[in-house]
Order: structure tokens, then C-alpha cells, then sequence
């Protein structure tokens, strides 16, 4: 009897689980159920100060497209372009009156026009947040900066190829 209420409970709580999982809206997404299959990268405007911060986000749109089966291609019916319009480095806290964990605040504004002229902006192409320790000399937080920036640019990218597969 003890052996049956123990599968039973075991059974239970695995069924909850996939219900959770699968009742809960997230769908897996293939080739067949992409809104298209190539897409043009059009021009990504700098606004900021910050130099060939539009070639690394051009770089990790199309691998993040790329890896997601959506390819790039110059004579795509649809486009993306945008503007990235300002990169803040803001102190997180301080250590000894000296900042020793920044954060890199880009925001931007993203948008997708499709073959027959229509332009749509694209979600979650606000602010996106990295932060990275800033302690240590001046060119070791420089380099630290750089790769917050990469690495936002990569958020900001997943963020866009989200936005194009779940629109």
C-alpha cells in the first residue's frame, strides 16, 4: 500500500510539472514557424559617443539570426534597422570614494519593415543593463567597459531576434 502512494505522489508531481511546463503558453519554435527565413540588416545609426558600437551590434544580430535559423541576406524582403541612441556608464557603488561596479545603460529602437512598406517597431528595444566590477587601474576598467558594451549588444540583439520570432 505504501509502495502505491508513494508512485502515486511520484506520479502526481511529475504530471504537475509537465502541465506547468507545457500549460503555460511557451511554444518551441523551428524554421517552419519563423515569420520569415532572411532578413536584411539595414542601417544601424550611432548616436552615442561611443565608437563602432553599430558594427558590434551589426555583428551580433546576425549571429544571433544566424544561430536562430533566420539568415542575412541583402536582398530580403524584410529589414531591420535602428538607431542606437545613447550608452551611459553609471556608477553602481563606490568603495572608498572611488566607483567600483558600473553599469552600462544602452538604449535604442529597433524596427522591422516588411516587403509591402510596412514598418513595425520592434518589442524589448528599450534599455538594456550590464554591469561590471571597476576596480583596478584605468585601462582594466576601460577593458571591462568594452566588454560590458559586447555584451549588452548581445542582449540587445537576442532581444530583437525574440522579438522576430514571437511577434
Amino acid at each position: 500500500m505504501r509502495l502505491k502512494v508513494q508512485n502515486f505522489m511520484l506520479l502526481s508531481t511529475v504530471y504537475c510539472l509537465l502541465f506547468t511546463v507545457f500549460g503555460c503558453g511557451y511554444t518551441l519554435q523551428g524554421r517552419d514557424t519563423l515569420p520569415f527565413t532572411s532578413v536584411k540588416i539595414g542601417r544601424i545609426e550611432n548616436r552615442t559617443f561611443e565608437p563602432k558600437l553599430e558594427d558590434k551590434f551589426q555583428k551580433a544580430l546576425a549571429d544571433e539570426l544566424i544561430k536562430n535559423g533566420i539568415m542575412i541576406s541583402k536582398s530580403a524582403g524584410h529589414v531591420i534597422s535602428g538607431t542606437i541612441n545613447d550608452l551611459t556608464l553609471k556608477p553602481l557603488s563606490e568603495k572608498e570614494g572611488v566607483a567600483s561596479e558600473y553599469e552600462v545603460l544602452i538604449k535604442a529602437r529597433f524596427f522591422l519593415t516588411s516587403p509591402d512598406g510596412k514598418v513595425k517597431e520592434l518589442r524589448n528595444s528599450g534599455v538594456f543593463t550590464v554591469s561590471f566590477p571597476g576596480s583596478g587601474n584605468i585601462e582594466s576598467i576601460v577593458a571591462a567597459k568594452e566588454q560590458a558594451a559586447e555584451t549588452a549588444m548581445r542582449n540587445l540583439a537576442s532581444e530583437i531576434r525574440a522579438g522576430l520570432v514571437y511577434q
